[in-house]
C-alpha cells in the first residue's frame, strides 16, 4: 500500500470533515506497511506482511461525543462512519471533562522517517536472518529471532482548522541464543528510524557470546550487590518511573510524585544529581513525531534535571484546571550518559554483577514503585575488573527511585528497545550500589 503524501491525506481528511454535521468533528487517518520474519531453533518459520489504512472520527455535540472506525474509503462509505460517529454522540452522556477542539498548530518538521528502511525488502530480511543463523550455526547454538520493519503515516483534521501529517519508518531486531543443552542463554535487541544503524551480525554475535558463556552457571547467594546493568535491562525498570510522571496522578495522591496534604514532588530532587532525563522529538538517534495524538505540539522538555523532577506531563482537561501548560507525554525519553563503555564499567568494578537483561517485571507497592522481576539470558559475576563466572539467576525487588539513588557510574546513552510500553528510549548502561536480589532463579 503506498502511503498517501500530505496534500492526498489532506484531501481525504476535508471530504470526509465536509460530511459533518456535528458541533466539532475530528478525523485522525492511520496507514502502515509492515514486514517480518520470524526463526527459531535454526530455522524460518515464518514471513509475512501487512498493509492496512484506518480512518477515526469523533463527532462531539456540546460535551457528548462518539467514535467510529472504518477502512473503507469510498464516498458512501466515508459518509457512513461519519453518520455513526454522529448517532453515537448523540446517544453519550455528557463528559464533564470534554475539551473543546484545537484550533491552526504550527509543529516542526520531525526526522522520522528515512527512505532505506522504507526500502526494505523481503530479501532484506531474508539476507539479514541468513546472517544471523550462519553466526549461530558456526558456534554449535540455536538461535530464535524476529526481524520486523514498518513504514507509516499519521495525519490529523478538526474542524476547527488544525492539521497535521507525518511519516515515519522504523526496523527492529531481537535474537535469542541458546546452547544445545539449554543451559545457556544469550540476548540482544536494536531498534533504529534507519536501518543502515542496524548490525544484526554484530548483535548475534553479543548474544551467542552471552550463550557459550554462561552454561556453567555457579548459585550464589542473594542479597545486595553491586550491578551494571545493560540498556536492555535498566529501561524496563526506568519506564516504569518515566511514564508515570502524569500531573494529575500526583496532585489526586495516586502517584509515587504524590505528598502529603495534596502536594507534588514537582521541583523536588528526587534522584542523583547526575540523573538528566528529557525528550526531544527532532533528537538525531531517537526522532518522533512532531505532534501528541490530540494535536499539541511535541517540544523538546526536560523532565528530570540533576536529579529534581522539572516537568509533569497534563492532560488539556488537567492543565486548565491547574492553569498550567498542557504538556503531552513524550514518545520517547533520553537519559543522558557518561563516557565510559560497557567495558569501561566493567573494568573499573572490583565485585559486582553484569544483567544483561530483566523480565517479568510486576508491581509490588505503586506508591514506591517497588518492582519485582527475574534476571535472565546471561547474568556474570565480576570480580577485580573481570567477568569471572556465569551466575543463575536471580529474583530482584527494587525501585527505579532507589537505583538511581544508589548510582555510582553512567555508560555511553545508547538507543535501546523498551521494554513492556513499547515507547523508545535511549539509555546508558548503569553501574548501581545495592541492588537488591531477593532469591534465585532455575531459569536461563
Amino acid at each position: 500500500m503506498p502511503l498517501l503524501t500530505k496534500e492526498e491525506a489532506q484531501t481525504l481528511l476535508k471530504k470526509v470533515l465536509s460530511y459533518s454535521k456535528a458541533d466539532e468533528c475530528e478525523v485522525n487517518l492511520t496507514g502502515t506497511d509492515q514486514g517480518n520474519i520470524r526463526y527459531a531453533l535454526n530455522a524460518v518459520s515464518t514471513s509475512g506482511g501487512i498493509s492496512e489504512k484506518t480512518l477515526v472520527v469523533s463527532s462531539a455535540y456540546g460535551k457528548k461525543s462518539g467514535v467510529a472506525t472504518i477502512n473503507e474509503f469510498d464516498d458512501a462509505s466515508l459518509e457512513k462512519v461519519v453518520r455513526r460517529s454522529e448517532e453515537l454522540a448523540k446517544l453519550a452522556p455528557e463528559n464533564p471533562e470534554y475539551m473543546p477542539l484545537l484550533g491552526p498548530q504550527t509543529y516542526l518538521e520531525s526526522k522520522t522517517y528515512v527512505d532505506a528502511t522504507a526500502a526494505i525488502s523481503p530479501k532484506t530480511r531474508a539476507d539479514a536472518v541468513a546472517t544471523s543463523l550462519e553466526i549461530s550455526k558456526a558456534g554449535n547454538l540455536n538461535a530464535a529471532g524476529f526481524y520486523n520493519n514498518d513504514t507509516g503515516f499519521s495525519a490529523m483534521m478538526n474542524s476547527k482548522g488544525l492539521f497535521a501529517y507525518n511519516t515515519s519508518t522504523s526496523v527492529a531486531f531481537n535474537v535469542t541464543v541458546r546452547t544445545p543443552d539449554g543451559k545457556g542463554s544469550g540476548y540482544a535487541s536494536k531498534g533504529y528510524n534507519d536501518v543502515s544503524k542496524l548490525d544484526v551480525a554484530a548483535a548475534t554475535r553479543i548474544a551467542a557470546q552471552k550463550a557459550a558463556a554462561s552454561v556453567t552457571a555457579k548459585a550464589i547467594e542473594p542479597g545486595k550487590y553491586t550491578v551494571i546493568l545493560e540498556p536492555a535491562a535498566g529501561i524496563v525498570l526506568l519506564e516504569n518511573m518515566l511514564y508515570e510522571l502524569d500531573a494529575r496522578n500526583a496532585d489526586e495522591g495516586r502517584s509515587f510524585l504524590s505528598k502529603p496534604g495534596g502536594t507534588t514532588k514537582l521541583g523536588d530532587k528526587l534522584v542523583d544529581e547526575r540523573v538528566n532525563i528529557y525528550s526531544d522529538p527532532q533528537n538525531a538517534d531517537l526522532p518522533t513525531a512532531t505532534w501528541a495524538q490530540d494535536g499539541r505540539p511535541q517540544e523538546k522538555i526536560s523532565w528530570i534535571e540533576k536529579g529534581v523532577v522539572k516537568n509533569l506531563f497534563y492532560s488539556r482537561y488537567w492543565a486548565q484546571k491547574k492553569g498550567v501548560k498542557a504538556t503531552p507525554q513524550p514518545d520517547a525519553v533520553i537519559m543522558e550518559g557518561g563516557s565510559a563503555s560497557l567495558e569501561e564499567l566493567i573494568k573499573g568494578t572490583e565485585r559486582g554483577i553484569l544483567v544483561t537483561r530483566l523480565w517479568y517485571i510486576r508491581s509490588v507497592d505503586p506508591q514506591t514503585l517497588l518492582f519485582t522481576g527475574l534476571t535472565r539470558d546471561g547474568t556474570f559475576y565480576i570480580e577485580n575488573g573481570q567477568i569471572k563466572f556465569p551466575v543463575k539467576n536471580f529474583r530482584f525487588n527494587e525501585s527505579p527511585v532507589i537505583m538511581l539513588n544508589n548510582l555510582e557510574a553512567l555508560g555511553k546513552s545508547e538507543r535501546t528497545v523498551s521494554g513492556e510500553s513499547g515507547q523508545g528510549a535511549m539509555i546508558p548502561p548503569m553501574k548501581i550500589r545495592d541492588f537488591t536480589f531477593t532469591s534465585l532463579s532455575d531459569a536461563v
